[in-house]
């Protein structure tokens, strides 16, 4: 009984991982291997970081069934791919080109990362300047007091 209730809740588990339904899915391989593919590549305006090929949402649902209709109307990928973009703007791309603006986009994650790097190692060092000048600050008078001192 317990295999059997395991076996259940698995498939029900697994039902929402096969997004792409099967009445979407194109007669010709070739066809639905290259809609596959640039399904993957496109996100889904919905779930936002998840791409059309793995969301359940209606509108991936539509932009799925859009991208394998240009496909069949005998668009290349390239032209398949621009028309979703002219339609739903640079966004809808999981990897958006860096071209233009986005390069600063693209930039800007590595830069921060260096100034960080940067303000941390300066920091660190001068700590560990300071440190060393506060030992050496005692006169000889004083590091024999404080010898003294410590030795009673």
């Amino acid at each position: 009984m317990n295999r059997i209730l395991f076996a259940l809740m698995l498939s029900c588990a697994a039902a929402p991982a096969m997004a792409v339904q099967p009445d979407e899915i194109l007669e010709d391989p070739a066809l639905e291997a290259r809609a596959r593919v640039l399904s993957k590549d496109l996100r889904c305006l919905v779930c936002r970081n998840e791409s059309i090929d793995e969301s359940n949402a209606d509108l991936a649902r539509d932009l799925r069934i859009l991208l394998r209709e240009r496909l069949t109307a005998g668009d290349t990928d390239d032209e398949a791919m621009d028309y979703i973009v002219n339609r739903y703007g640079e966004y809808v791309l999981l990897r958006p080109n860096v071209t233009g603006a986005n390069w600063l986009l693209w930039a800007a994650g590595p830069a921060m990362l260096l100034v960080a790097l940067v303000v941390g190692g300066g920091f660190v060092r001068n700590r560990s300047r300071a440190t060393t000048k506060t030992e050496d600050a005692l006169s000889a008078d004083e590091q024999a007091r404080l010898k003294s001192i410590l030795e009673e």
